[in-house]
């Protein structure tokens, strides 16, 4: 089994013992949401692609279950800056993906380390580095990869090049879940050593939330007006 579907199943297990609760909790899934969207990953991607045109196919356990649910995360972000920001990030760790594809070499023997191993690291880090919130950093981790998929797919069409395009398939699934949580890992710990600094300081107006400084005044009003809105349904 590969290093993603490895993550998949050793994650899914980490959350049937109660681990992680946190981290779901701030990304607005609940454990059967989440557990529901790992199976159908490590399920799909066992399911031969699906045909979308000419040289074009996508796989369902690499890329639509996984676009599903980053789309579901994104309608979970609390702000528009957090939705701006995981669109921005999103686009970055693609360009870097894309880059990267250019830059390694194109025969993947000649590799220690499978290429899509190494895309997933590239667009984790990108993602979290630009998407700064958890929900954020997830989002671009995953839509980041798709992108470059894309990218690629639009580069041979223009130049007339036969190579297939594949979505989520051919491997591409580890780099789409490793991308994914390490974006979300890194925006954890990172978050979590930012909070314990952030209470050793002045900073009396900023609060730590979801993975970020916000300046508190405006959270409150924030939350007031969400709460109004909820009433007032």
């Amino acid at each position: 089994m590969s290093v993603g579907l490895t993550l998949l199943v050793v994650t899914g297990i980490l959350f049937l013992f109660g681990l992680g609760h946190n981290i779901l909790d701030r990304m607005r899934l609940n454990d059967k949401a989440a557990l529901f969207f790992m199976a159908g990953i490590l399920v799909g991607s066992f399911i031969p692609n699906i045909p979308l045109g000419n040289r074009v196919s996508i796989n369902i356990g690499g890329a639509i279950i996984p676009l599903v649910l980053a789309i579901y995360v994104f309608s979970k972000a609390g702000t528009t800056k957090e939705r701006i920001r995981s669109v921005l990030a999103s686009i970055l760790a693609g360009t870097g993906v894309y880059i990267a594809g250019r830059l390694l070499p194109h025969e993947p023997e000649t590799m220690m380390v499978d290429p899509n191993y190494v895309y997933g690291i590239i667009a984790g880090i990108i993602a979290y580095l630009f998407g700064r919130s958890r929900r954020a950093s997830f989002i671009a981790g995953i839509v980041g990869v798709l992108l470059a998929d894309a990218a690629q797919g639009i580069v041979n069409y223009a130049n007339n090049i036969s190579a297939p395009v594949r979505f989520g398939g051919a491997g591409a699934v580890d780099a789409v879940v490793i991308s994914g949580f390490l974006a979300v890992i890194l925006a954890e710990v990172v978050g979590e050593l930012r909070e314990k600094i952030q209470g050793g300081t002045k900073k009396k107006q900023m609060g730590f939330h979801d993975g970020e400084f916000v300046n508190l005044v405006d959270f409150d009003t924030e939350e007031e007006t969400e709460d109004e809105g909820a009433k007032e349904k």
